[in-house]
């Protein structure tokens, strides 16, 4: 299940026995881990003598052991195995075994004292019987990775638990800025929106604030350049390409984003010509809704011959400029061919 489904689940009634944290997201994995020890210690009340922490996996005559033995000290037994490798492909972990098959006949009858909480930052693999027996007597949270496309539940969950809204400007400036990041950092995003509460006074976020909080970051603060070569805007494109150069940004982070950008306009002129347009781009470009309809507008405006010699001057820039064969002028005219009407 997904992270708001586990957490409405651990937040109410009796606790199961046996958990799976899962996935390549670990921002969910470890805020749905603390929740679940909140619960299981309320005010931390015998956390230290319960919870018995492994780093990877313990070895199964061990783990049975464990589970088995009544607490001593606490009324409970709470093992926490982090980065197991049970749930990886059946190749991946080894065959089944005849303590492994004890280990699942006893998560259908664990001790009443005894937990179990396994992680396993990767995706499991859903048909191994260890795997079938935890969502059968337990709880699974799959804590996919969150790219651009797909952190919109984030954002919302985000500005509820902060008593925070944004209007339709800031709302895409945040949609562009996010879709510049190769990987979404939500522990990032999670301390600067946390930043921006303690620091707006109004309820509603605006696109200033935003620009500050993401101004530091090479790959956001390059949004603005490549939204001067989608409205075609040579000037403005080529005043923020030698401002991002003065600022240090490196040229193979510019060569990066600027294929990327064109092959995106490449990729959706093919996409448009199959009849496939507006929002409906965002799933096979994966990117958010909102940019993808954006990108789409500006995409129609190109000529794909145009999008395939900028993109194999791109190819040449970044070969020539890690030789130290030519300068940033190579860049330029990538950018005015770009922005030719």
């Amino acid at each position: 299940m997904k992270y708001s489904e586990f957490m409405a689940k651990i937040r109410k009634g009796e606790l199961p026995h046996v958990f799976l944290l899962s996935g390549e997201e670990h921002y969910y994995i470890d805020k749905a881990k603390e929740a679940l020890l909140g619960r299981l210690f309320p005010d931390g009340r015998g956390r230290e003598d319960a919870l018995q922490k492994v780093d990877g996996d313990l070895g199964l005559d061990a783990l049975l052991a464990g589970i088995e033995s009544a607490p001593f000290f606490a009324d409970k037994n709470v093992i926490l195995l982090n980065g197991t490798n049970l749930f990886r492909d059946s190749k991946q972990a080894g065959g089944d075994t005849k303590e492994l098959d004890s280990l699942i006949r006893l998560l259908g009858d664990m001790p009443p004292y005894s937990y179990i909480i396994f992680i396993a930052p990767y995706k499991a693999d859903k048909r191994r019987k260890l795997y079938k027996n935890v969502a059968k007597y337990g709880l699974v949270l799959e804590s996919e990775a969150l790219r651009a496309w797909n952190i919109n539940d984030w954002l919302q969950d985000k500005l509820r638990s902060l008593h925070k809204d944004m209007d339709r400007e800031a709302y895409a400036y945040f949609a562009g800025a996010v879709s510049m990041m190769q990987q979404v950092s939500l522990s990032y995003l999670d301390q600067e929106f946390d930043k921006l509460a303690l620091f707006s006074k109004d309820r509603r976020i605006t696109k200033a604030e935003l620009v500050e909080v993401f101004s530091g970051l090479p790959e956001v603060s390059i949004f603005a350049l490549l939204d001067a070569i989608s409205a075609r805007d040579s000037k403005k494109a080529l005043t923020l390409l030698h401002r991002q150069l003065a600022d240090g940004t490196y040229f193979t982070v510019l060569v990066a984003l600027l294929t990327r950008h064109v092959r995106q306009f490449w990729q959706a002129k093919v996409l448009m010509k199959k009849g496939i347009r507006g929002k409906a781009l965002a799933k096979p470009l994966e990117l958010n809704p909102f940019i993808a309809e954006k990108l789409g507008r500006a995409a129609a405006g190109f000529d794909e011959a145009v999008l395939k010699r900028a993109m194999l001057m791109l190819i040449d820039a970044d070969y020539l400029l890690k030789t130290g064969q030519a300068g940033n002028e190579v860049l330029e005219e990538t950018v005015i061919l770009l922005c030719r009407k």
